[in-house]
């Protein structure tokens, strides 16, 4: 059976589980959840857990929504360990630099120059 007719897999989620190369659902069964999902977000994509869960419920025949809460952390805790292990995304740095600029505060910046400049002047 196909990732695309598996209980709890709409389209977009089937695509993205192509993409990675789990296409049945032994391949999903053979990966299991947790893999199968750092594979997607390994892949780029931009799954919610919601798709974690969602395979899991695939893999065990109920509805995402039925997975207890304890499961569904216990889910989470293995994502997080296996990410935690991979080396980040080669070509991507691991973290974009961030810029902030404060308008303002460039302005008071300027205007205590000029300040100055003018304290210095006999």
């Amino acid at each position: 059976m196909s990732t695309s007719q598996l209980r709890n897999i709409g389209p977009k989620s089937a695509a993205w589980l192509r993409q990675v190369g789990v296409r049945t659902q032994q391949d999903l069964a053979d990966a299991g959840a947790v893999a199968a999902f750092v594979k997607v977000r390994r892949a780029g994509f931009k799954p919610s857990l919601n798709l974690l869960y969602s395979l899991e419920g695939a893999l065990i025949g109920c509805h995402w929504q039925d997975i207890p809460a304890a499961r569904r952390q216990q889910l989470v805790a293995e994502y997080e360990a296996a990410a935690a292990d991979l080396p980040p995304p080669r070509g991507r740095p691991v973290a974009a630099p961030v810029y902030s600029s404060h308008p303002q505060q460039a302005d008071d910046a300027d205007s205590g120059e000029e300040a100055a400049e003018t304290h210095d002047a006999p």
